[in-house]
């Protein structure tokens, strides 16, 4: 394929893979009351339904780019759509928690591969220059996931069964696998690097080891002895593959890539901003069709503005950059989603819907400016023979950070709720709303990252792009 043919259908190849993983995302939070009624266990348990996914993720995004390096951008994303669209039938013929767990798991390695990959194609084949307008322009597509999963999903529950949500990627995979067939890229790399093998069982299983316990605290399944020693176990694991990675001629990841002011601040900032509001697709829908007791389609309605908006700013992130910097807007934008997570701590039986809208609106709108603006200045002074390296380290974070959001909030709500049902509505509620500050608070600390950035940081991403 010519330079550009690649131009002007790459992005629409990688668009349709993130709408796929997007919609199943959105759809699933959704339909996550109506899973735990079938499946007669509790909602807030069946944050493993969605933490094992963001799991697998985290666990398996570091391999991807040896595997494109190793056998081409085209084959690796092919084989990770169709495993995507396999395990998703396999969700949907789960007949308890546990199958359904299990799918997700085999969802995320599919996902693992194909968002990274995805991205490492784009940076390779744009400038930097032209890399912001290409990214923004992968992202509006991908946006009408989030925008038409809620209320697909609720209408879906609502009509049918949970079951059917899982069978919408069917043909939206079908179509992905022809697309990136035709229009991929083959990029490889010039020498390929032997795989890492103690490096991903260290990194691995530390950072699984984690999330687990994560997971299970927030059920109180664990004394408080065991789970201290789990987490020093965990803790030393990722200890040790910092060791080990200082001196491994080809380690899992390059974490000397950290060194770059931008792209560390990217990664850094960008984790703990995620976590902030990584626990909002789980705990929106909990708050709305718990708490306010709203049917499934309508809690989906309610989280269509966010999308929405998300959609608008993508179209003037590039010229708010160009005028403001990336300092002053990843610093002050910072500010505004956590002010804005945390008026859902106000939002209650009785407060008018013209009220979530205009939060959700806002929300939508600075969440959209933020990972514009994170992700495309992780790559401003990246080297592009580091870039498969760089996508695989930013792929990581981003998806670990979003699973360590959500069993934030999930912990936290727990934890307020206390041994009360959480068919409790008040008491629901009202623990969800501590979890909302708890957000809120990590986000706007997240903002005192980006003021280590310089003002010229980005220019050659921004200005280029205007």
């Amino acid at each position: 394929m010519n330079p550009s043919a690649a131009k002007t259908y790459l992005p629409w190849v990688v668009a349709t893979a993130l709408f796929m993983e997007q919609l199943d995302s959105t759809i699933v939070n959704t339909a996550i009351p109506a899973m735990a009624a079938s499946l007669n266990v509790t909602p807030l348990s069946l944050k493993a339904v969605v933490t094992s996914y963001i799991l697998s993720l985290a666990v398996a995004i570091p391999i991807s780019g040896w595997m494109a390096d190793r056998f081409g951008t085209r084959r690796v994303f092919m084989s990770a759509i169709a495993i995507f669209t396999v395990a998703s039938v396999l969700c949907g013929l789960s007949v308890n928690s546990p199958m359904l767990v299990a799918a997700r798991l085999l969802q995320g390695i599919g996902a693992a591969m194909m968002m990274p990959v995805g991205r490492l194609a784009i940076i390779r084949t744009f400038p930097k220059s032209e890399l912001l307008s290409a990214m923004n322009f992968v992202i509006i597509p991908a946006l009408i996931g989030p925008l038409l999963g809620p209320t697909v999903g609720g209408l879906i529950v609502h009509w049918m069964s949970w079951r059917e949500i899982f069978f919408v990627n069917v043909p939206v995979g079908v179509a992905a696998i022809y697309l990136a067939h035709r229009y991929m890229p083959d990029y490889r790399g010039d020498g390929v690097r032997p795989l890492d093998m103690i490096g991903l069982v260290l990194f691995g299983t530390g950072i699984a080891l984690l999330s687990w316990l994560l997971e299970v605290f927030g059920e109180h399944k664990l004394d408080v002895t065991s789970a201290a020693v789990l987490l020093l176990i965990a803790c030393c694991l990722l200890a040790a593959y910092v060791w080990h990675a200082k001196d491994a001629p080809f380690p899992l990841l390059r974490l000397a890539l950290l060194k770059i002011r931008t792209f560390r601040v990217s990664v850094g900032g960008g984790f703990v901003t995620r976590i902030g509001v990584g626990g909002l697709p789980f705990l929106l829908p909990l708050l709305y069709q718990l708490g306010l007791g709203l049917p499934a389609w309508q809690s989906g309605l309610l989280m269509m503005p966010s999308a929405a908006a998300a959609m608008g700013m993508k179209f003037i992130s590039v010229r708010v950059l160009a005028r403001f910097g990336y300092r002053q807007v990843l610093t002050v934008n910072t500010v505004l989603i956590g002010l804005t997570i945390s008026m859902y701590s106000f939002v209650q039986q009785g407060t008018p819907i013209i009220a979530i809208v205009m939060i959700s609106l806002c929300l939508g709108f600075f969440n959209s400016l933020q990972f514009s603006s994170m992700n495309s200045i992780a790559y401003a002074d990246v080297d592009s023979a580091d870039s498969s390296m760089a996508s695989t380290i930013a792929s990581s974070m981003q998806q670990l950070s979003a699973s360590f959001g959500l069993a934030t909030g999930s912990l936290i709500t727990g934890w307020f709720l206390g041994d009360l049902p959480q068919s409790n509505r008040l008491a629901l509620t009202s623990a969800l709303h501590h979890a909302f500050i708890a957000l809120a608070v990590l986000t706007l600390l997240s903002s005192l990252t980006f003021w280590t950035l310089r003002k010229e940081d980005g220019e050659s991403i921004s200005k280029g792009s205007a």
